[in-house]
């Protein structure tokens, strides 16, 4: 987000935990904007955003050992307030004269998943939230402890394995807790974070995604000036809500280029066309290079052979058709905030390049165009709230992912044409179904794979000898772990019945119960 139009917000530190984008979320649900920066750059972070107040992140790492991570010094001084959350909390009691030990010195080892902790003082923390003699359900994870308190803090709540399970500082407003606030595993977290924001650092939770639209639009006027901007659309919800909203900034100035490569779902290009031409009047370019994926792909089996060739195939017919329309100044990304963030590394380190899943990467330096990412401070759930607010229907914005090289991935073995067909039947069908069942939304992706497999079967007098369709639904926060979803043998039996009656070509039916890990949720 520009520098100028940066709303008031909270600074959040990373020392490297698993967990630290689930605080900002905690954050941004309380309707305050944050950010998270490494602990290395947390001093150019706070200069540029000037937060109304800051929190720490956990950390793998202990305050005890050699090289550990530490706060800029400056956030003490800063005059705001601060809540610590586990390394933050020890890191900070540290810095500013306390005692941490590991736990195996203090005798008493680590407290590590569900503990009880008792409110044994009130503090701005808890205000309307938690009394004094209460006991509440917290999440623990850690070793080391707090084994003396900086000076100026006192204990407000404690558990059998921390004594320190909550320290204030209430003349500073520095709150310190030992558990994590951020996880669904502390029931009240979410209301503690909230209470941090809204009530010890004043802040009044008025960012919106009507508030984030209007900045957002105006920012884009000012980069693009009178340029143009090009846009790969996928037909997934990224691209599309980044596209509405350029177009909302700058009209005709912006040109969307749609290719079909044959890889897509049942009638997804109609869909995609009458949305961009009929509802938003949006310059369209489609692209129908079927032929061409489909005859490059002819005997190939390897599944990142595919990849590649799909990935670069797409960047050629883009490019050329970029082109063709006159050519661009700026490319516009659906690039998101966990991208940005997975991009760094918190230790300092040189950063990583933001993710290859990126449909149009590697195109601005061969193309010499400037970058438009309207989306990169958003989480998946508010790119989907955004595009609510932008007038997406329900259908479209809440759609399950689905991946850049489409259909090619859950046709192990070669692509076809035919075999692509025959898929995208039996998928309709059981997207069909589950949304008939009311289960659409409580599933974060399912799709039908087809197996390179033949069975035998038997349909009326006939044998068959056709091929197995594959079934896949899990449910998952953010796709990095995933469970099946568990759907009742008579739901399964609906589905395969009808794929099998309506699908030429497949005459078995199987359901994939495999986790991720040890599985990934596509096929290939």
């Amino acid at each position: 987000m520009d520098d100028a139009h940066l709303p008031d917000s909270i600074l959040i530190v990373d020392f490297g935990s698993q967990v630290t984008q689930l605080i900002a979320r905690r954050v941004r649900e309380a309707g305050v904007y944050s950010e998270i920066a490494p602990f290395s750059q947390a001093e150019e972070a706070f200069h540029r955003l000037k937060p109304k107040g800051v929190i720490l992140s956990g950390s793998p790492a202990g305050v005890p050992e050699d090289g550990s991570p530490r706060a800029p010094e400056m956030l003490f001084e800063a005059g705001i307030p601060i809540l610590g959350i586990c390394y933050g909390q020890q890191v900070m009691s540290h810095q500013l004269g306390g005692e941490v030990r590991p736990g195996h010195e203090t005798g008493e080892g680590g407290e590590f998943g569900r503990a009880f902790l008792t409110v044994t003082k009130d503090c701005a923390l808890f205000d309307g939230l938690w009394q004094v003699g209460e006991r509440h359900q917290v999440w623990m994870s850690h070793g080391d402890k707090v084994t003396k308190f900086a000076p100026g803090f006192e204990i407000v709540a404690i558990s059998d394995g921390a004594p320190f399970a909550v320290i204030a500082d209430e003349e500073r407003k520095f709150y310190g807790t030992q558990f994590h606030p951020e996880v669904v595993h502390t029931p009240d977290g979410g209301k503690l974070i909230a209470n941090f924001v809204r009530h010890v650092c004043g802040l009044a939770g008025e960012w919106t995604m009507a508030a984030y639209r209007e900045t957002k639009v105006r920012e884009i006027r000012e980069q693009v000036g009178d340029g143009k901007v090009i846009c790969g659309l996928s037909g997934g919800v990224d691209s599309s809500v980044a596209a509405i909203l350029i177009h909302e900034a700058i009209g005709d100035k912006l040109t969307c280029v749609f290719v079909d490569h044959g890889l897509l779902r049942l009638n997804e290009r109609e869909q995609v066309e009458t949305m961009f031409r009929d509802h938003y009047n949006i310059p369209l370019v489609v692209v129908d290079a079927e032929d061409m994926f489909m005859s490059g792909l002819e005997g190939v089996t390897d599944p990142e052979a595919k990849r590649k060739f799909i990935g670069k195939t797409f960047i050629d017919v883009f490019e050329a058709e970029a082109k063709a329309v006159g050519g661009a100044d700026f490319l516009a990304q659906g690039t998101l905030y966990p991208d940005v963030i997975e991009s760094v590394s918190f230790t300092g380190g040189p950063s990583v390049t933001i993710k290859s899943h990126h449909n149009v990467g590697g195109l601005p330096e061969r193309m010499n165009m400037q970058l438009v990412e309207p989306l990169r401070e958003l989480f998946k759930d508010e790119v989907r709230e955004l595009g609510r607010e932008l007038g997406l229907p329900d259908m479209f914005v809440g759609r399950h992912p689905f991946p850049g090289p489409g259909l090619a991935i859950r046709i192990p073995g070669e692509v076809t044409k035919e075999r692509c067909d025959i898929l995208r039947k039996a998928d309709a069908i059981y997207l069909d179904e589950i949304r008939k069942a009311g289960l659409y939304d409580a599933i974060w992706q399912a799709f039908a794979v087809l197996l390179p497999v033949k069975t035998v079967g038997v349909m009326g007098d006939y044998r068959t000898y056709d091929s197995v369709c594959g079934l896949r639904a899990v449910t998952s926060t953010d796709g990095m772990t995933a469970d099946v979803y568990p759907f009742d043998a008579a739901f399964l039996t609906g589905v395969a019945t009808r794929i099998v009656n309506e699908v030429q070509g497949i005459n078995r039916v199987v359901y994939d119960y495999t986790s991720k890990p040890p599985g990934t949720i596509e096929w290939e």
